[in-house]
């Protein structure tokens, strides 16, 4: 009988189990004396798009991506149909740090590797409710909550609280164990915003589109353009390489041509492109072709990353071929006026 019973107790705790398992059921408070890291609430997961439902502003909705993972780093864009902003954060120190932010940003650079200074701390340790930090000058930032329950169209979580107060207004931040920022109310004289999770996407890319200019024989210049893909940690000159490779109609970038270096200048405002020397030897262009050539590569590149000037040099040396030579340091200029309009 004694067996029988503990068979009958097995099976139901097996069939509790197993419904518990297919049930999105919200983490648990962590018993006492478990530690919970920072990164238990602010999980890193590549090629995943998480989409936020926005409340009381148009901007409020939005989508965010991860664009590169290094060490402790982090780089996250979001897009709110108004802007892109590309913002670092970094987990260090038993904190969540946002060490940089930038608007306006259309183009895919890799921003985590600059010297920053100390950044704001969204989320510090330890994670008990009354720890409270200095956000910045004016704004005081306080763990308000460790289990405050946040209803989402993915189900209800139990989240960790943290309070942003200052002059200009109230920002409450709710984190969730195994997921992230899961809901932002903004709130001061007269409004009030919020902005909630609603979907994650996994093995999403980021997808953007790039107008590649290439050269017609009439001596004018054509556009077509053309969605890229990147996943986490994808970089720029690879990812255009193969596409400018792959669709340019005249050969832009030969098949041998490499991008050994492609990166925006922040401080300048201009891009630097270094190629392989295989771009001069399998050219094959008369002088006004190649100056086709390269118009429609800086233009392409202009266009992208939103720049006039677009510094060219070949294996880390000038642009020397046998018709044109570039000085160092002398930037190719973007110029629209020899490019046809769209049919």
């Amino acid at each position: 009988n004694l067996m029988k019973k503990l068979l009958v107790i097995s099976i139901v705790l097996a069939v509790i189990l197993t419904a518990c398992n297919n049930i999105a059921v919200p983490p648990e408070e962590p018993d006492n004396g478990e530690t919970v890291s920072i990164e238990e609430y602010y999980p890193i997961k590549e090629n995943t798009k998480y989409s936020y439902e926005g409340e009381g502003n148009e901007f409020a909705t939005y989508v965010s991506f991860v664009d590169y993972v290094s060490d402790n780093r982090i780089q996250n864009r979001t897009n709110n149909g108004g802007t892109e902003t590309v913002n670092v954060y970094e987990i260090k120190d038993d904190q969540l740090t946002l060490l940089y932010s930038r608007g306006e940003t259309y183009f895919r650079q890799n921003f985590l590797n600059k010297e920053y200074g100390e950044g704001k701390v969204l989320l510090k340790g330890p994670l008990e409710e009354g720890n409270s930090w200095a956000y910045d000058e004016n704004t005081t930032a306080t763990i308000t909550d460790l289990s405050k329950e946040i209803v989402t169209t993915l189900g209800n979580y139990q989240a960790i609280e943290v309070t942003l107060e200052g002059e200009q207004g109230k920002t409450v931040n709710y984190y969730a164990k195994d997921v992230g920022l899961i809901k932002t109310i903004s709130s001061g004289e007269g409004y009030e915003v919020s902005s909630t999770l609603s979907y994650i996407e996994n093995n999403m890319p980021l997808i953007q589109t790039i107008t590649l200019f290439y050269p017609n024989t009439d001596g004018s210049i054509d556009t077509i353009d053309v969605q890229i893909e990147f996943n986490t940690n994808d970089e720029p000159k690879d990812i255009i390489e193969e596409v400018v490779k792959e669709l340019s109609v005249y050969e832009i970038l030969s098949p041998n041509t490499i991008i050994n270096e492609l990166y925006f200048d922040e401080e300048e405002n201009s891009v630097h492109i270094d190629l392989s020397d295989d771009f001069i030897t399998e050219m094959n262009a008369g002088s006004s072709f190649e100056n086709l050539i390269l118009q429609s590569l800086t233009n392409t590149l202009g266009n992208y990353y939103g720049v006039q000037e677009v510094y060219l040099t070949i294996d880390g040396g000038p642009y020397e071929s046998g018709h044109i030579r570039i000085e160092e340091g002398e930037p190719l200029l973007v110029d629209y006026d020899n490019v046809n309009p769209r049919e």
